[in-house]
């Protein structure tokens, strides 16, 4: 059984540092599945395991606003939180759950059981990792994987001022192809539901088993599609 947590209260590096932990005690055989839920009590930029900042960030804006950056143990692009942004964590068991060893099913399995629990219409598994509805991006996702252990992580946004991911994020170096040349602002939307809509969405989606491959479509590979082992994201 996944063991829930839906707690706002700490600050963000402390939530951010919280499932780096809970992925490692779990590596290590101290651990449980665990599904997460938080929202961020402040604006933060939170940046991928091994991208130089510099390359993620207009640092000057988020220093001239004190916002943190902070730093996370999954690959992807860095993302904006804060209120209206709901977070997500599972961290979950490759050896009860072996169907999740693929990095692509596994990415297509989570987020299609998500996105069936939102039932929102158009929403759909866009790019490698993320939910849009239609053409507008709701959902961002990334992965660290372990030997034993698979964190999936991401966001959804349901109440969310993305002006300020214009604001604090440059312009990502690999963008899926849905995407486009739209600014972030032209890119992504919020989903009509509450915060309450999609926690509960989120943990029926996690209290059942993910949905199987054969629901997945076929993803075409990029050229650029190497990632450095255990951490992967888009």
């Amino acid at each position: 059984m996944i063991h829930l947590i839906d707690d706002s209260l700490a600050d963000p590096a402390t939530q951010v540092d919280l499932d780096a932990r809970l992925f490692h005690e779990l590596e290590n055989g101290n651990g449980s599945e665990t599904l997460r839920c938080w929202e961020s009590v402040r604006t933060a930029v939170v940046v991928s395991a091994l991208a130089p900042i510099s390359q993620q960030v207009h640092e000057d804006a988020c220093r001239q606003d004190d916002v943190p950056v902070l730093r996370r143990i999954s690959g992807g692009g860095a993302v904006v939180i804060g209120r209206g942004c709901l977070n997500y964590s599972l961290i979950l068991s490759l050896d009860a759950r072996p169907e999740l060893r693929s990095v692509s099913d596994s990415y297509c399995r989570i987020l299609t059981s998500i996105k069936d629990a939102l039932a929102i219409p158009l929403l759909a598994v866009r790019g490698e990792s993320d939910l849009a509805i239609a053409d507008r991006k709701i959902s961002g996702n990334s992965q660290r994987r372990g030997r034993h252990t698979l964190l999936h992580h991401g966001t959804i946004l349901y109440d969310f001022d993305s002006a300020l991911m214009d604001r604090y994020l440059r312009t990502p170096a690999r963008m899926p192809k849905y995407r486009g040349d739209r600014i972030h602002t032209e890119f992504v939307t919020n989903v009509p539901l509450t915060r309450h809509d999609i926690v509960q969405a989120i943990t029926a989606a996690a209290s059942e088993r993910v949905g199987p491959a054969d629901r997945c479509p076929a993803q075409p590979q990029s050229s650029h599609s190497h990632k450095p082992p255990g951490r992967v994201g888009s």
